[in-house]
């Protein structure tokens, strides 16, 4: 397995009225969301994210995977650590150190679910710990922005070593949609893509509304802790500081618009307050 050392080294103008299903009628279809457990972090130095180590005690992060269930399709957010680590152990990382206890495909097959049943698959952005099961998922489409897909495949050696196509080179081969800005995946509002450029050229979020949790936004690497957000750092490796800033304003607008729970992918605190699949979120 091929070492990650060096992944650590368009704004609403006005924002668009959406109005989002409430129940699971036909018009207003139930929309549900399983949370995986795809693998843990752990960094003794977060420097590298923009914070002094002194700002939080937080070493450890989460890896989500997340499977949103509509009655259009199943759609894959976020793939999480290479599933042939599970089950090792410890992994070292060169700077962190990797653990993940069980493959997101064996946790999927626990539902009775294979990849070939995934229809959709949206990544917020193509770092290692957010695609390495990607492509056990070779029919589903990819929702991509144009911008992540040209800098994470066409143009990967400008990065610093971010992105490597060793990890997900072979997505090239799945259909694709290449969005340039915000999406609203099945056409009704439930599930909407959110362009936030920063962390990369195409990093997305994705804001999902429960006819009975409310509306949840997945940050992606937005925020990596919740001190990222409270101080508004901006880690050494992003692609453009002043784009995450804009970014980070425009989630914090849609947040106070649409009452949105942020969920922070890697904050293991709230990971571990959430019911992981089978369970689901509706």
């Amino acid at each position: 397995m091929k070492c990650r050392k060096t992944v650590v080294a368009c704004l609403f103008c006005t924002a668009p009225s959406v109005v989002f299903p409430t129940d699971g009628s036909a018009d207003n279809p139930l929309v549900m969301l399983h949370v995986f457990d795809c693998g843990e972090l752990s960094f003794p130095d977060i420097s590298a994210f923009g914070l002094k180590n002194a700002d939080t005690d937080v070493r450890r992060m989460f890896v989500p995977c997340y499977l949103i269930r509509h009655p259009r399709g199943d759609l894959l957010w976020d793939a999480g650590l290479d599933p042939a680590i599970a089950g090792k152990g410890v992994i070292d990382g060169g700077g962190f150190t990797m653990t993940y206890a069980r493959s997101l495909l064996d946790q999927m097959d626990d539902m009775g679910l294979s990849p070939d049943d995934v229809d959709f698959m949206a990544l917020s952005h193509m770092h290692f710990d957010h695609v390495d099961a990607a492509t056990q998922f070779p029919k589903a489409r990819l929702l991509i922005q144009a911008a992540e897909y040209e800098a994470a495949f066409l143009r990967p050696g400008d990065y610093g070593g971010v992105y490597d196509l060793e990890w997900y080179g072979n997505l090239a081969e799945n259909p694709r949609q290449l969005l340039t800005g915000d999406h609203d995946v099945f056409g009704d509002g439930s599930v909407m893509i959110v362009s936030t450029p920063g962390h990369t050229p195409g990093h997305q979020a994705l804001l999902v509304h429960l006819s009975n949790t409310g509306p949840v936004l997945l940050s992606g690497d937005l925020y990596h802790f919740r001190a990222t957000r409270r101080l508004r750092a901006v880690p050494t490796f992003n692609s453009d500081a002043n784009q995450t800033l804009a970014s980070m304003d425009k989630v914090e607008r849609l947040i106070e618009e649409t009452g949105a729970a942020l969920w922070i992918e890697h904050d293991r605190a709230l990971a571990q307050a959430l019911e992981l699949a089978p369970a689901a979120y509706d």
